[in-house]
């Protein structure tokens, strides 16, 4: 029998949006010798459609007359939503105990770190109201700049028009930290990066935990790393936090200027009392790009050009992406689109 009230505390949740340094937090959070953490398993996002609450916009079904069917059989039951609720902790709890038991003796708290829980969090409050949520945020600047090259070979209309994250994250996060009632903490990625053990201290008072030092020295030898979901670059690339990636967005703009013209398009759609939430002086946000020294004149495209030539070290998931954003390239009306259509066409045939 699952012990919900047992399990209910032992859940940590780390909310952020893609590139947000959330990968970073969770391997210093699942460091602790108590904390067992792993890579994004995106368990809650499709509760979250199944229909009670939000539905999804395609699937091998009718989903409206899924939804309809599915609220008048909740409200058939005795206790109504809370019958449904408590059936989806219950999945949910029996999957986190096992990720427990299988962590090993001496683990107190699960940790789930998946950015796409920002977009569902007020309903992951209503099936988990006692679970602990550390919130990440960070300059909105650096976490597109940093999405764009990471999945977009560093175009930006193209990794905007896949996934407006800013626009998306930031009210939604805002929201959460304003509203929200449950137990949580807030960090911003560039006061973490700096001072990653009064960061540490503090998480671990709020956890009721004792401190202990491998979560700052992450990467250490004898602590576990592991493959997932997440970023699997640069938070190996180093053994605990460094500061180099707080501003590294600004020299990318400051040089491009349909990149500032977008950005700033970005930045506007949200609104300064969402950026105060987050951390963020909206009046001096892109102050960065003012106080950096501007390049000589005639000398911008060979500086461009120089660095185009150079390109970080690749790896199989730097290929994949490359290769995924140049097949996504006209995919609705190039030669390759339509055999795909096709192929998908005659493997439903075959398979249904």
């Amino acid at each position: 029998m699952i012990q919900i009230a047992d399990m209910s505390k032992k859940l940590i949740f780390i909310v952020g949006s893609p590139r947000s340094g959330s990968t970073l937090l969770e391997r210093m959070i699942s460091s602790h010798p108590a904390v067992a953490g792993g890579p994004e398993p995106h368990l809650l996002t499709p509760l979250a459609h199944l229909g009670y609450y939000e539905n999804i916009d395609k699937a091998p079904y009718d989903h409206l007359r899924a939804v309809a069917a599915q609220r008048e059989f909740v409200n058939m039951l005795p206790n109504g939503e809370n019958d449904y609720l408590t059936a989806l902790r219950a999945y949910c709890f029996f999957l986190y105990s096992q990720q427990l038991k299988q962590a090993g003796e001496g683990k107190t708290y699960v940790l789930d770190k998946t950015p796409a829980y920002a977009l569902v969090l007020p309903f992951i409050e209503k099936v988990f109201p006692e679970g602990k949520f550390v919130v990440l945020t960070r300059h909105p600047a650096a976490i597109f700049s940093s999405y764009a090259q990471s999945f977009f070979e560093d175009d930006w209309q193209a990794a905007h028009d896949f996934n407006p994250i800013i626009e998306r994250y930031i009210p939604a996060i805002a929201r959460f930290l304003q509203e929200s009632h449950c137990p949580k903490i807030h960090f911003r990625y560039e006061d973490l990066v700096l001072n990653p053990a009064e960061y540490m201290e503090r998480l671990c008072r709020f956890l009721d935990l004792p401190f202990d030092s491998s979560m700052v020295e992450y990467g250490k030898p004898g602590i576990p790393q592991r493959k997932g979901l997440g970023d699997p670059i640069g938070v190996n690339q180093h053994t605990r936090p460094v500061t180099t990636s707080i501003e590294k967005w600004v020299e990318l703009v400051q040089r491009d200027s349909q990149k500032e013209k977008l950005l700033r398009k970005m930045i506007s759609f949200n609104s300064p009392d969402e950026y105060r939430t987050l951390g963020y002086d909206p009046e001096t946000l892109l102050e960065p790009l003012n106080r950096q020294d501007e390049p000589e004149k005639g000398q911008v495209g060979k500086t461009v050009a120089k660095k185009k030539k150079k390109r970080g070290k690749t790896n199989t998931f730097t290929w994949e992406r490359r290769v995924l954003h140049l097949l996504r390239k006209n995919i609705h009306r190039n030669s390759l689109g339509k055999l795909v259509k096709k192929t998908r066409f005659f493997c439903d045939v075959l398979l249904r």
